[in-house]
């Protein structure tokens, strides 16, 4: 394995998208979803230790989170555990990062994931990854991995691609155009038919020095609150230099802070299995399906007249639904939801009419 090579995993989320399973305090990323014995973080560590030792992965976190990261990781040692005092997005988690690696290794090259997607399809990533670690080793380049869509998807961000770049047989590699927000299913219909445009992973690939140069570019004033204290990194200091930091940083994407922005940035084109697992529709696709072609994880379920659901409950417990289609269930020990499919992007917001109205217990 290749010592410049570093794994920066972003864990700080708290999965509002899928409650009520996942809780601020346990989300999603904690959470064995696919109910095979794994969280999807420990698969996410597992997925990257085949391209950088285990030592020079880092997860970024929020503080509370350090001691779940540690019992579901114990081989990872507290120091590659950076704790977040607030959620900031991801530019002062890439950023903080960056400056911790930085003290370690100036020449790192750097694949930045969330840790609660799911890859199907390991062997190609792999082959992708190290790809494009090769590719921003040897060129000043912001390089994000870019799904073959296979639907109209309203859910993801899309990436428009221009013309392919030649890279000793990294066939997927595109310039940039454009980046697009969550388009609605009219546009979204117009981009699978173009060809062009390609789902927004959220993974990022870059060397330390390139991801620096935009952020001295973009977002010097953040990129000057990290260098000033790198040399309280790793010490006593560290926590309190990180939450005056925080404090003074803007709350802002990476994607809307530098990747929109920069004129060096590159997709690779892939198709590896990918799903961020983002909401209960995305699992919908993912689970077992019965006759009625209702999707159920871990309950029993037993229906009548009730088609096309994604049911959710603990291992065992018997779920009758009799009328009912298109629709989310979702049972907790505290919590039963029912919600349209069709709604589901409402969500969040019902959390928040939640905690407004019944305080933090059920969030």
């Amino acid at each position: 394995m290749d010592k410049n090579y570093f794994c920066v995993i972003m864990a700080g989320g708290i999965g509002s998208r899928f409650w009520p399973y996942s809780r601020v305090y346990k989300p999603k990323q904690f959470l064995d979803i696919l109910g095979n014995g794994r969280s999807l973080l420990q698969q996410t560590v597992e997925r990257f230790k085949s391209i950088c030792p285990l030592e020079q992965i880092l997860v970024v976190t929020h503080a509370e989170y350090e001691q779940q990261i540690l019992e579901q990781i114990p081989e990872m040692k507290t120091g590659q555990i950076l704790k977040e005092p607030m959620r900031k997005n991801t530019a002062p988690c890439i950023a903080y990062a960056n400056a911790r690696i930085q003290q370690i290794n100036p020449d790192a090259r750097i694949v930045v994931t969330p840790s609660d997607h799911l890859i199907t399809d390991e062997k190609e990533f792999s082959r992708v990854v190290l790809k494009g670690l090769e590719y921003v080793g040897e060129h000043d380049a912001l390089l994000t991995l870019g799904i073959q869509p296979s639907r109209p998807e309203t859910g993801y961000g899309y990436i428009q691609a221009n013309k392919e770049v030649v890279f000793n047989e990294f066939s997927c590699l595109r310039e940039v155009k454009t980046f697009t927000e969550k388009p609605n299913i009219e546009l979204a219909r117009i981009f699978l038919e173009s060809g062009d445009f390609f789902w927004n992973s959220g993974m990022f690939i870059w060397s330390l020095s390139s991801i620096n140069q935009a952020f001295k570019r973009y977002l010097p004033d953040m990129l000057q609150l990290f260098q000033g204290g790198m040399d309280m990194l790793g010490t006593d200091e560290e926590t309190a230099m990180i939450e005056q930091v925080y404090g003074a940083c803007d709350k802002i994407s990476i994607d809307y802070g530098i990747m929109e922005k920069a004129d060096n940035v590159y997709v690779a084109c892939a198709d590896f299995g990918w799903s961020d697992l983002g909401t209960w529709g995305s699992l919908y696709d993912l689970v077992p399906h019965d006759r009625e072609e209702n999707g159920v994880s871990t309950a029993q379920l037993m229906s009548f007249d009730s088609n096309r659901n994604m049911v959710y409950a603990k291992e065992g417990k018997l779920i009758v639904l009799q009328g009912l289609n298109d629709y989310i269930v979702v049972d907790t020990d505290d919590v039963l939801l029912v919600c349209r499919k069709e709604d589901e992007q409402y969500i969040r917001e019902i959390v928040d009419e939640v905690k407004m109205r019944k305080g933090k217990d059920f969030v």
